[in-house]
């Protein structure tokens, strides 16, 4: 691709695509590479949304596309980004495919990834009776008996949180439960079942948890388990583009979204350092990076054509237009 885009997005979750809407309707030439494996494909139903509250995630994803293609400067690929190399103004994306973009801004919307736990039984009820976020999926299993996966502080935040919703859960630690004598008090002055033998299997019926069963021989009659992912980010292209990171790993941005790379923002739950991924936190996200990032091309534009303008005071032959009057590559309806 010879003629450079506005702006190349890695990644069409909530956030990707959000930027992408700011910036189709900005008249942005942009082109959204997304490999079609969100982390939300193993739920059914994606809540917390306004007017889209408890829709799927692939009707969620096909409305936004629909959507999108009402903007003709906007297009999205089925593909994987594998590179990326360049400066601010031209970054040079090859995909899996083979396929190359030239784009003038840079806009990581990656996600997070689910690393496998070692729990037999989990990924058969994983999005259906086992969920990550008592904020999504709460509602769906109140006053229910619940099984927490979880250890250390975490855990005790969960007991916590999950409070809200039901007062019948247990925790299981899988394993040493990495607490203080203060914090095993805490929940057993709460009278809060807690089994710190490691986990046999989760049982379940057509992905519907029944029970998690100890190697002790202890069972946990259940109903919903909610339990700490191991998470990773989406790409490592961010950091191979020398991005700072958290210490979390995730991105590390400014309120507008910006990296510490000039020219590369990142928007959604690569950015975020707590555990709170919701769909519409991503997508907001996206949105303020998309509007940050259009005026840092209408502003560079606006710069190039005050410098161009200024040309035409400079001494010429006679009978001659200043080369300034005569291109228009660089007006801000052209970009």
């Amino acid at each position: 691709m010879n003629q450079p885009i506005d702006v190349a997005i890695i990644g069409g979750g909530p956030a990707g695509i959000s930027a992408a809407l700011v910036l189709g309707r900005a008249r942005k030439s942009v082109v959204v590479i997304d490999e079609g494996r969100p982390r939300n494909r193993v739920t059914r139903e994606s809540h917390g949304f306004l007017t889209r509250d408890g829709i799927a995630p692939s009707d969620f994803r096909r409305i936004t596309r629909e959507q999108i293609s009402a903007y003709p400067s906007v297009h999205i690929v089925e593909d994987t980004a594998v590179t990326i190399t360049g400066l601010d103004g031209h970054f040079l994306i090859t995909t899996a495919q083979g396929t190359t973009y030239l784009g003038k801004k840079l806009l990581f919307a990656v996600g997070m990834k689910d690393l496998p736990l070692a729990i037999n039984g989990l990924d058969e009820v994983y999005g259906k009776s086992a969920f990550v976020c008592p904020y999504c999926d709460g509602w769906e299993v109140r006053d229910q008996p619940l099984a927490v996966i979880a250890k250390g502080v975490r855990a005790l935040h969960w007991a916590k949180v999950l409070s809200g919703w039901t007062n019948q859960y247990t925790i299981c630690t899988n394993g040493p439960d990495e607490w203080t004598d203060e914090q095993r008090a805490e929940l057993q002055q709460r009278n809060i079942p807690v089994f710190d033998s490691p986990i046999e299997r989760i049982a379940s019926v057509d992905g519907m948890v029944q029970r998690v069963e100890l190697t002790d021989g202890t069972s946990v009659p259940c109903t919903g388990i909610f339990f700490v992912p191991k998470l990773a980010t989406g790409s490592d292209l961010p950091q191979a583009l020398g991005c700072q990171l958290t210490e979390a790993g995730t991105v590390l941005v400014d309120n507008f979204g910006k990296t510490s790379v000039p020219g590369v923002y990142s928007a959604g739950d690569i950015t975020m350092a707590t555990p709170q991924h919701q769909v519409i936190t991503a997508a907001a996200l996206g949105f303020a990076a998309g509007i940050s990032i259009n005026n840092e091309l209408l502003a560079e534009a606006w710069d190039r054509l005050s410098k161009h303008d200024s040309n035409m005071f400079l001494p010429h032959k006679k009978g001659t237009i200043p080369p300034s009057v005569l291109d228009f590559r660089d007006c801000p309806s052209s970009i």
